[in-house]
């Protein structure tokens, strides 16, 4: 044995199984997360029998179109749609149909929806 032998090359530790840890950690957060929220719009179908009271009183069929509304198939401005609703019915839980037609979408049934909604309208339903 020596006295003076030469110093030894450090050895870097190696960084896989970090990374693999690190990949571990990003998937499982990524699968438990959440990456939005959910929204529902309590929209009941036709005919899906919630217990709903059967229809009666004038006929309140509002078609959303890709260039307007057309309440009982009169073209009505959506800023005015809940009065007239309001003439056609006797109380907010009374029946109201949306119709989306061809052409029409999604978002814009679902804006009116949300404006019927805050009108005081609790009884939408949406048929096909």
């Amino acid at each position: 044995m020596t006295l003076f032998e030469p110093p030894r090359k450090a050895r870097r530790p190696s960084l896989t199984p970090l990374i693999d840890v690190v990949f571990l950690l990003l998937v499982f957060f990524m699968l438990a997360s959440r990456f939005g929220t959910e929204v529902m719009l309590p929209l009941p179908l036709a005919g899906s029998g919630g217990g709903a009271a059967a229809y009666s009183g004038p006929p309140r069929l509002v078609d959303i179109t890709p260039q307007g509304t057309r309440l009982n198939g009169v073209e009505t401005d959506e800023q005015v749609l809940a009065t007239a609703l309001a003439q056609l019915t006797e109380s907010p839980g009374d029946t109201i149909i949306l119709r989306g037609r061809e052409g029409a979408s999604l978002q814009r049934v679902v804006t009116l929806a949300e404006t019927l909604r805050a009108a005081g309208f609790t009884a939408l339903v949406l048929v096909e």
